[in-house]
């Protein structure tokens, strides 16, 4: 303890000379090259997105232990690019054997296990970077922001587009009221692309080299099935994942997030192509009431999937807007429109097509975009680093940021359950408390039980 308490104090103490000094905002920190002040990193998950945390993870600090539950791909990364780091299949191990080597942790596994991966890393006293959406349930993106607030760590959650330029600019654009007051605001994304909405698939023997147990982690046993639910697909199954809206909302709801403090939704209801609530359905139309702030009136949020649109007038004033990068992107095999938001003000509707807000951003008839002065990002991933040297909190950071917007998020998923027969009940939302106060029986989507061998509340 006392080793691991030293190096914490030691990396607070060396962050001036460690990541040097601002001169203005957006431009790059020198950094020391002193070897001493690497961050021990240790990466859970290495697979899909984990690949390129874990690369972010080696490139800006020293990986010292890398889990992941497929020994195949374990042993390939720690050859070829982390021939240091020590190899775990189950990250309770790792912690419990390398915690006092450890100063950080990224966490990109299947959503099930972001929790409690994070949670005991983060009791433990370790930064954490976690993928997106930060959890399965409601409860524990609460509990994840919490446990860093009182462990005053660094945090990040994985929804990059916050860090982009294009995306910050289009929230300036709302704020500053060229908008005027907003009244609703539209997001659609081309999710799902994996099965949903059907049956479970027969057991299948499980390959050699995958630790089915661990990767099941805190959900409930089930047997595995070949291509359903690793690598991928486990974002269609409720155990798993949060389906369309858990896979890209982060991203594309972020931006008005930022924009209007999209916090708290006092109701939400959806309409559904069915599902069986094991699987979540193949498409899922939802609609989200924000109470009034201290900053903009009550706002109707309307979010989109499976193949459903805003308003045929909303479409079709975009395809106009953005004739030459449909046409462009026709002739490439992409469709350009296959995600975006749309705001609609007093003054004038707001395009942005897009997952993340990169693309061209437009207002109705045209009208001049203003170029709103903003804070410029370093990198994504670079802003956690420089939180953990003792620089300004990452942006995305749990406690005021990723923490609510996970909520926001999940909270959707309450009335898609709801809906399992197509169209749901409005359900009535008490943020503060984190219930539902009209239909009994959502408390197992809010607050999970995990099963035997991994912890939730200490």
């Amino acid at each position: 303890m006392a080793s691991r308490s030293n190096r914490r104090d030691f990396m607070k103490t060396t962050a001036a000379t460690g990541i040097g000094f601002w001169v203005a905002a957006g431009l790059q920190a020198e950094e020391s090259k002193s070897p001493n002040e690497a961050i021990a990193m240790a990466s859970i998950g290495i697979g899909g997105k984990g690949s390129s945390d874990s690369k972010d993870a080696g490139k800006f600090g020293r990986m010292v232990a890398i889990c992941d539950v497929d020994e195949k791909r374990l042993e390939t990364k720690g050859k070829t690019e982390f021939p240091q780091a020590k190899l775990y299949t189950d990250y309770r191990k790792m912690l419990e054997e390398m915690g006092d080597k450890i100063d950080a942790v990224t966490v990109s596994t299947p959503d099930h296990n972001h929790a409690p991966a994070s949670l005991m890393a983060m009791r433990m006293g370790k930064h954490c970077f976690c993928q997106k959406p930060l959890t399965r349930t409601i409860y524990e993106a609460r509990l994840m922001a919490q446990v860093a607030k009182e462990k005053k760590l660094a945090t990040q959650m994985g929804n990059q587009g916050t860090a982009l330029s294009s995306l910050r600019k289009a929230a300036a654009v709302i704020k500053n009221g060229t908008l005027g007051t907003v009244k609703e605001v539209h997001v659609w994304t081309n999710r799902p692309i994996w099965p949903q909405g059907g049956p479970r698939p027969e057991e299948a023997k499980c390959p050699a080299g995958l630790k089915w147990d661990e990767w099941i982690g805190p959900a409930p046993m089930r047997p595995y099935a070949r291509g359903v639910y690793h690598p991928f697909a486990w974002r269609g199954w409720w155990d798993f994942g949060c389906g369309a809206l858990g896979d890209m909302a982060c991203h594309t709801m972020n931006m008005p997030f930022m924009a209007l403090d999209l916090r708290d939704p006092i109701s939400i209801q959806a309409e559904t192509s069915k599902h069986n609530k094991d699987s979540y359905p193949k498409s899922s139309k939802i609609e989200f009431v924000f109470p009034a702030n201290s900053s903009r009136p009550a706002v109707n949020f309307s979010w989109y999937d499976g193949g459903n649109l805003p308003a045929e007038e909303l479409i079709r004033e975009m395809k106009v807007l953005f004739k030459e990068q449909i046409e462009e992107a026709r002739k490439r095999g992409d469709n350009y429109l296959s995600s975006g938001c749309v705001v609609v003000g007093e003054k004038a509707n707001f395009y942005v097509p897009g997952d993340y807000a990169e693309r061209l951003l437009k207002l109705s008839g045209n009208q001049p975009l203003p170029d709103p002065a903003i804070v410029e990002s370093p990198g994504h991933f670079e802003e956690w680093v420089r939180a953990i040297k003792g620089g300004e909190p990452a942006m995305s950071n749990f406690p005021d940021y990723s923490g609510p917007l996970t909520e926001m998020v999940l909270v959707g998923n309450l009335a898609v359950w709801v809906a399992a027969a197509g169209q749901g009940e409005k359900v009535l939302w008490d943020s503060k408390n984190m219930k539902c106060t009209n239909i009994a029986g959502l408390e197992s989507l809010i607050k999970p039980t995990y099963r035997a061998g991994y912890t939730l509340d200490v």
